[in-house]
Order: structure tokens, then sequence, then C-alpha cells
């Protein structure tokens, strides 16, 4: 099972590394499904574990971590789209509506007789 564990995160990595997805929703979707493969698989390893499963499960650790940053880096990338979109939202309603922000509560008093 640690190998299954091992293939998948690797299969993970290819994913997170392939910039050639151009469609960002059919990437998600992959990585949500070896995600969750992976964890099915991590929940079925048990102890004890063989010297040549130890290094296995090392170089698995290390491959997680490269998982880990890319997905931090997928993290940011979708976070920045998101507010780039909000930016133009808003930009795109004081265009349609410019005087929507401006304050209503000065009073003029004109001191003619």
């Amino acid at each position: 099972m640690l190998q299954a564990f091992h293939d998948l995160t690797n299969e993970l990595l290819a994913v997170l590394e392939d910039r050639a997805i151009e469609e960002r929703e059919d990437k998600i979707g992959k990585i949500i499904e070896l995600i969750d493969r992976r964890d099915e698989a991590l929940a079925q390893i048990k102890p004890p574990f063989t010297d040549a499963e130890q290094q296995l499960g090392r170089r698995t650790m290390l491959l997680n971590q490269q998982v880990d940053s890319l997905l931090k880096l997928q993290k940011q990338e979708i976070q920045r789209d998101i507010q780039e979109i909000n930016k133009k939202k808003k930009s795109s309603n004081k265009y349609m509506n410019p005087y929507e922000s401006l304050s209503i509560d000065g009073m003029f008093y004109d001191k003619r007789n």
C-alpha cells in the first residue's frame, strides 16, 4: 500500500507541474481526485515497515514536500485571480454608477437676501 501512495504522490506531482493543462477546472478536478485517492491509500498504511518500505517512505516524504509547495503556489495563483476579478468588478461598478460613492451629508447655505 505504501507503493500505491508513492505512485499517487508522483502522479499528483506530475499534474501540479504540468503547465500544458489549459483548463484550471480540469486540473483542479484531477488534483482533488488524486488527493482523495492518496487519503484512502494513506489510511491503509500500517506499521511495521521493512527497510525498503522505510526508504520508500522517506522518498515519498520528499515528494510530498514538493507537492505541498506546488499546492501553495496554485492557491496563491487562484487568490491573485480572485483579487483581480474583484478589482475589475469594482471598477466596472464605478464606471456604471460614478456617483455612488459620493457623500451627500454636506449642505450649502446662501446668505443673500
